[in-house]
């Protein structure tokens, strides 16, 4: 006998979780659908089988996201609008499966797979997904977890941040209302975002007060802070990075930039910088990888850089609820091992170092932003960025920007200027 039309099932299995119709239209291989109307939501097509049975080992997120890195699932239109319907229609209905509707959508999921004949081994996670080993933030596994994101490629970050290359979230200083409603001013642009951002960090810091103040960027990244402070404030720069890529990139960009004299650029741990007494201190989006066990040490760590009176600029993601890091997809294929906390808790960890709290700013409109800009980038290049790291690569990228706009724009995940103070 045929084999049951495959949508219809699928459908059926995923309903009770849903709260209702699934708010997609889904297009199986076999030609069947079901679901809502695609006039109305997104279509979501599962292009091979394989899908399935990476949904049956790996149940929810992770197995979705391998499914579409791999092109085994597509998405037809905007992948950051279909992801907002869905996600924002699920919020709306509030469904409330219980753990027994749980286990009979899997145990369904399972015989659908017999049923087709996709029982057999886990599938092979797919190549772009992030391997590390070793002992939780030892050293040697910090290294090649920043290594997995990092060293992809100057060139493939080069097309999708701005010319400073600041991988952080920028200050947008035009009309905050604007900017909440995502009317944004088309003339306003990603690179003066960004410097904006930049000057907002010095000006904190102090560092436009007079030249030569010591200062050091931990995690610089590509150096965006650690060039923008020697250039435009006469600062003495340390920059520390466990990214060799960034290492590089860094000194090129500081002798072309003429401030080679005043950029000490080190592929160095932030445990491993010796020196102490330095007139300020920041830290931009570092503090989620250095884990919650080892949050204390990093804490300590900035206090003992700083000289004191001086001041320290910690900006850091945070994330509200028991859930530390940031999901199942970007912990696999993005940041492994990444942690966050809500922000009331960091900033407990740092007060406990001896740093003084002296002020807040929540920028996660900002990074919404931020982040749309990076997306349409990716969108206008993505030919050039297919040639450079290829499709499933290209796909992982995607499916992240796209997720993290909507996750910042929902609340889901903040971001926030943290302005401390080595007391004396």
């Amino acid at each position: 006998m045929p084999a049951p039309p495959v949508a219809p099932r699928l459908h059926d299995l995923l309903a009770p979780l849903a709260g209702g119709t699934v708010p997609a239209h889904l297009v199986a291989w076999d030609g069947s659908t079901a679901g809502a109307d695609p006039a109305e939501s997104p279509t979501v097509r599962i292009c091979s089988p394989q899908a399935l049975r990476r949904l049956m080992w790996a149940p929810g997120e992770l197995g979705a996201a391998q499914a579409f890195v791999t092109g085994e699932v597509e998405v037809d239109g905007d992948l950051g609008d279909a992801l907002a319907h869905v996600r924002d229609e699920l919020v709306r209905r509030q469904p409330r499966p219980s753990p027994a509707e749980r286990a009979k959508a899997i145990a369904g999921l399972g015989v659908l797979a017999k049923d087709l004949g996709l029982l057999g081994a886990r599938p092979a996670p797919p190549a772009s997904q992030a391997v590390v080993k070793g002992r939780l933030h030892s050293l040697g596994r910090d290294r090649a977890a920043i290594s997995h994101h990092y060293d992809l490629s100057n060139d493939f970050y080069e097309l999708i941040l701005d010319s400073q290359m600041a991988y952080s979230c920028g200050y947008v200083t035009q009309d905050g209302a604007d900017l909440v409603r995502g009317r944004e001013d088309e003339a306003y642009t990603l690179e003066q975002a960004q410097f904006d951002k930049l000057e907002l960090v010095c000006t904190k810091l102090g560092l436009h007060t007079r030249p030569d103040q010591r200062f050091v960027d931990v995690g610089c990244g590509w150096g965006s802070l650690t060039l923008h402070a020697a250039r435009e404030h006469g600062a003495r720069v340390v920059a520390v990075t466990i990214s060799r890529e960034q290492q590089a990139f860094v000194q090129a960009r500081a002798q072309e930039q003429g401030v080679a004299d005043r950029v000490d650029v080190r592929l160095q741990d932030y445990r491993e910088v010796p020196e102490s007494d330095f007139d300020a201190v920041a830290s931009i989006e570092m503090g989620e990888h250095v884990g919650d066990k080892n949050y204390r040490t990093y804490a300590s760590t900035l206090h003992r850089l700083a000289a004191p009176g001086a001041h320290v600029l910690v900006q850091q993601m945070s994330r509200p609820g028991k859930n530390p890091g940031g999901g199942p997809f970007i912990e696999s294929f993005i940041a492994p091992d990444m942690s966050m906390r809500p922000v009331g808790t960091t900033i407990e960890l740092l007060e406990r170092a001896g740093l003084e709290l002296r002020g807040v700013q929540a920028l996660r409109e900002h990074y919404a932003w931020t982040i749309r800009s990076w997306e349409q980038r990716l969108r206008e290049r993505r030919a050039d960025v297919l040639a450079l790291v290829g499709e499933e690569v290209t796909r992982v990228w995607e499916l992240y920007l796209a997720g993290g706009a909507w996750t910042f724009a929902s609340g889901r995940m903040g971001v926030d200027q943290l302005l401390l103070r080595r007391s004396g």
